[in-house]
């Protein structure tokens, strides 16, 4: 038998916070897949030159796996095990605004009514930084509050990019809280490849994720890469392998 591609990619957590009501999770837009399947070899020798026996000691199952689409709840039930809620705090980026050209010497950005923080102000012209005061800014000074930024009379009509934050009903939000050593959640496996008609599956009873890594890269999509390692269950059962020949 032959297969080809990526193959179908889920995993099903089984301990741990979300063991009460686990959800199957399959990996979106998957790019591909590995798994190392490794022991350490233990050489037996006398005084010749070749040895006379070899056993194998140490067994180890690790895999990883690149997907390009982000579901909250995937990177949560598999990774962080903690408790996800509704919500989301997003950034303004660069919102373009003007500076009045008169008194008062205020903006009130777009989503004042939800601003959280602030993230800063730049001079379109020149991107060069404003700086943060508390209160009564000089040229080349801002204050905010509350989603108001106030500015000097001498940066009256001055074009400024400001970023911030502000909440939005829509969407999810984990919030990652200091654990115990030892804290993760354990989820099974599943890869299915098919091919010319016939299947390849694999089943890894035991699983803790060892490496979440979601790098960026210019003119590129963020693909998140997914680590984990397999263990045996209590009942010891560690990995089912099932195949057409």
């Amino acid at each position: 038998m032959f297969q080809f591609g990526s193959g179908t990619l889920w995993g099903y957590p089984v301990s741990g916070n979300l063991a009460a009501n686990p959800t199957p999770i399959k990996f979106g837009t998957l790019q591909d897949v590995s798994l190392e399947i490794s022991g350490s070899l233990k050489e037996l020798y006398g005084q010749n030159q070749y040895a006379e026996a070899v056993a194998r000691g140490k067994c180890k199952i690790a895999g990883k796996a690149k997907f390009a689409q982000i579901v909250g709840k995937h990177v949560n039930d598999l990774f962080f095990g903690q408790t996800m809620t509704s919500g989301q705090k997003l950034t303004s980026l660069d919102e373009a605004q003007s500076v009045p050209a008169s008194s008062p010497y205020t903006i009130t950005v777009t989503n004042s009514a939800q601003f959280v923080d602030d993230w800063g102000v730049r001079y379109s012209a020149t991107g060069l930084p404003l700086v943060k005061v508390t209160s009564a800014p000089v040229q080349g000074q801002y204050s905010v509050s509350a989603g108001t930024y106030t500015f000097a009379a001498a940066d009256a009509g001055a074009a400024v990019l400001i970023s911030y934050r502000y909440t939005s009903a829509a969407g999810v939000q984990l919030n990652i809280r200091q654990q115990l050593m030892g804290f993760a959640p354990t989820f099974q496996i599943l890869l299915n490849e098919q091919y010319a008609g016939k299947q390849a599956n694999l089943l890894l009873y035991s699983c803790v994720a060892e490496k979440l890594t979601w790098a960026t890269k210019n003119e590129d999509f963020l693909v998140p890469e997914f680590d984990f390692e397999a263990f045996s269950n209590a009942g010891g059962q560690v990995m089912d392998l099932y195949l057409a020949e």
